[in-house]
């Protein structure tokens, strides 16, 4: 709304010879705009003011405004105007995203990497992306011409300097701006064998103009041409690193844009209380201020804690205060963001792992469990209590999502030094651990370990913390195949419990399913519900949103209020990528292959 309306504007004024008129030259966004607009007022309308008549046409495509009515129709004063400055005035401001602009995406440069990865296969993809797109595909086939855009052609390819035949593949041209990054793009679908691979990149590195590609460049440049927002290319990159079902889910509803357009429609919220703030600072005083633009959205009650000061609102007329409608929408904001930071920690959690650890006494079965569902042998195992001394970490895919799976020394007292070192060391991983399998030999319930182990670790977990955030935890009874047929006992002081024999596999399939449903509760259900914070810079920034909007509750200064607003509609617009620095963008783009 800085363009719409400024917050202080400064007018410059010129009267008319006989005093009749003012007609006042806002101060635009661009300074050197705004020095041309004023050279040339001074310059054209000494010659039209003859006839007191401004340059009609002018006026009307700049947006100066004037205070009479009797705006003269006449279309003969503005002749003395150069028309590029008509034409610029009268252009629409270009539309483009936040994220335009960045370096790194310069148009000079054409670049070219493998795509599709290193290694021996049956295709590879080689592209390329720059202005000399188009003169790399010349130079390398034949016939010369380009084929039909966006059309697989078979070629023969060749060096460009020594005519040595390549390859026989597959080429695909792009025009920009209709390709992926935005500008014109080639792509080679040759054999995947090293040396055709190496020859093709060769060839094309002889070409004028072309060099390797960095890291992420591809996605860098789609990113700076708008192809792509902040977080679509996060999503891009989680894609490509995503290992489990899960991640795979939640990175597409990333890469479809669904984290964007949420900021978006936040920032819309915003947007639109801050039009009435910075209505009512610009033209709140304003005797020509068209009547009613101000109390569309609701009534006085709004912004009743701004009537008290009477430096700020100088009477209670509904066109001096905010509408209640765009208060109510920015408290309901306020409670939007507070429930995605409340869930922020599990879209983390699901892009790097829950962490998931394996406790109980000695010789329950621990180990036996992490081999289990790791499906290969991590940990040793030993009828000898006290084999695990440390803490043996290993990542897994778990009934679809991401876990870093802990197996820890069995819980006792009384052991040597070494053991309770890893004791120690266990207990430490329990208070950090987001799920506990807690397993215990299905046995030998009621023996001193593991009666100790459910009055010190089971029954406070599962009795939760005073405070809501408590860890989550699945009792394991471990060794049903050693039960009596009658099964196991029923007692009223166990918890709600799972059972399980590692060596048969027998209730493998319950464990899972339970761990699924665990899971989805810590790391969240990508497909489901609203999207997902992956990232901290995510959290930070609606953090900062959210302090924004909590100060702007608090003032009673429309000048300050305004402010508030404009701070937390620029911490969601970067999370998309609007005012992003150099070095947050080096970090997001540095995790992509070369040749994406």
């Amino acid at each position: 709304m800085r363009e719409v309306f400024p917050r202080r504007r400064e007018r410059r004024e010129r009267k008319l010879g006989d005093g009749r008129e003012t007609w006042r030259v806002p101060r635009t966004q661009n300074p050197r705009l705004s020095q041309l607009l004023l050279s040339e007022t001074n310059r054209v309308w000494p010659q039209t003011l003859q006839s007191a008549h401004p340059p009609a046409a002018w006026l009307s495509t700049s947006g100066i405004s004037r205070p009479s009515s009797t705006l003269s129709t006449c279309h003969s004063c503005h002749k003395g105007i150069p028309d590029a400055l008509i034409l610029l005035l009268s252009s629409p401001r270009p539309c483009m995203r936040q994220g335009s602009g960045v370096p790194g995406a310069s148009s000079g440069a054409t670049i070219f990497a493998l795509s599709s990865g290193q290694g021996r296969c049956g295709i590879a993809v080689i592209r390329t992306s720059g202005p000399a797109s188009g003169h790399a595909l010349r130079s390398l086939t034949a016939p010369r011409d380009l084929p039909p855009a966006r059309s697989a052609c078979l070629r023969l390819l060749s060096h460009p300097r020594s005519g040595e035949p390549l390859d026989r593949a597959l080429v695909l041209w792009f025009p920009g701006p209709q390709s992926f990054t935005g500008e014109d793009c080639a792509e080679f679908h040759v054999h995947g064998g090293p040396a055709v691979v190496s020859g093709v990149l060769q060839a094309l590195g002889s070409v004028p103009g072309l060099r390797p590609a960095e890291a992420g460049e591809f996605t860098r440049r789609a990113f700076a041409h708008g192809k792509l927002s902040l977080t679509e290319v996060e999503g891009l990159a989680d894609l490509i690193h995503a290992e489990t079902e899960a991640q795979r889910r939640q990175a597409l509803r990333q890469l479809d844009g669904e984290l964007g357009h949420l900021c978006h429609g936040w920032a819309k919220t915003l947007t639109k209380a801050l039009a009435h703030v910075e209505a009512y600072i610009d033209f709140g005083e304003d005797d020509n201020l068209e009547e009613g633009v101000l109390e569309r959205g609701g009534s006085l009650k709004g912004w009743g804690h701004l009537a008290s000061q009477p430096l700020e609102v100088p009477s209670l007329h509904p066109l001096h205060l905010l509408a209640s409608t765009a208060n109510s929408e920015v408290r309901e904001l306020e409670l939007a963001l507070g429930a995605h930071l409340r869930d922020a920690r599990r879209g983390q959690r699901l892009r790097s792992g829950a962490h998931v650890v394996v406790a109980g006494p000695p010789n329950a079965g621990k180990s036996s469990l992490v081999n289990l569902l790791s499906r290969k042998p991590v940990s040793i195992v030993s009828p000898e209590p006290g084999t695990t001394r440390d803490v043996l970490e290993t990542p897994v895919d778990l009934a679809g999502f991401p876990a870093l799976l802990s197996d820890t020394a069995g819980l006792r007292e009384g052991a040597g030094p070494v053991e309770q070192e890893g004791v120690r060391r266990a207990r430490e991983r329990l208070e950090q651990a987001d799920l506990i399998l807690a397993v215990l030999d299905a046995s030998e319930l009621a023996s001193p370990s593991s009666c100790n182990f459910l009055d010190t670790v089971v029954a406070p977990t599962v009795a939760g913390s005073p405070s809501g955030d408590s860890q989550r935890l699945l009792l394991l009874l471990n060794k049903s195949d050693l039960l009596p047929p009658g099964g196991l006992d029923p007692s009223p002081n166990l918890p709600p419990h799972l059972l399980l024999s590692c060596l048969t596999g027998e209730g493998l399939d319950g464990l899972l399913e339970a761990l699924r449903k665990e899971l989805a509760e810590v790391c969240g259900d990508p497909s489901t519900g609203p999207p997902l914070l992956t990232r901290a810079r995510h959290q930070h920034h609606l953090q900062g949103c959210l302090d924004a909007l909590g100060h702007y509750a608090k003032t009673r200064d429309l000048a300050l209020a305004a402010e508030a607003l404009r701070l937390a509609r620029g911490h969601l617009a970067r999370i998309t990528g609007g005012g992003g620095t150099e070095e947050i963008l080096d970090v997001i783009f540095r995790d992509f292959c070369v040749g994406k």
